[in-house]
């Protein structure tokens, strides 16, 4: 509960029933419950919206906060999740582009396609070609670690940008 009132010297302080260091605890498990929720649901229909319902958050307040704990905002985070689910169906190579798309919970082919050549840097079609070879005899733990997508495109709308050092 915030009450406000106003200070002998006539400026307005902010009072508040918890501590800051309590609430801002309590937001950052808030944001792990998302950031679990996205990890165990990514092929369901997920947005912004519903997630920040689930913790009673604005859509807007989850999206900066997220942003500010994870590095990326939480659309960012589930597309980055669906892709490296994706990319695991495709080593496998017994699912086409369509079906592994629909099955990591893409609606669209074609958003699927692009996100998925911004961070695993070829198109589906090419990594499902060439995966299987590269991984084969591989354990799928190390598989997945060394196929992990990193982003080799510019990013749209600023998300989640490299603040690596470049050291070559």
């Amino acid at each position: 509960m915030d009450l406000s009132t106003q200070a002998p010297s006539g400026t307005i302080t902010q009072m508040t029933s918890k501590p800051p260091a309590a609430q801002h605890l309590r937001d950052l498990a808030r944001l792990r419950r998302v950031r679990d929720r996205i990890d165990r649901e990514y092929a369901q229909p997920l947005d912004v919206e519903a997630l920040a319902c689930g913790v009673h958050m604005s859509a807007g307040h989850l999206s900066r906060q997220f942003k500010l704990a994870f590095g990326e905002s939480p659309y960012s985070y589930l597309m980055t999740r669906r892709i490296e689910r994706a990319m695991a169906l495709l080593r496998r190579g017994d699912l086409s582009v369509t079906d592994v798309c629909f099955a990591v919970g893409c609606a669209s082919l074609g958003t699927f396609s692009t996100r998925f050549t911004e961070l695993a840097g070829v198109p589906p079609s090419v990594y499902r070609r060439d995966a299987a070879a590269a991984t084969a005899g591989m354990p799928s733990c190390v598989a997945r670690q060394v196929t992990r997508p990193v982003r080799t495109q510019p990013i749209r709308n600023g998300e989640a940008q490299n603040t690596e050092p470049d050291l070559a």
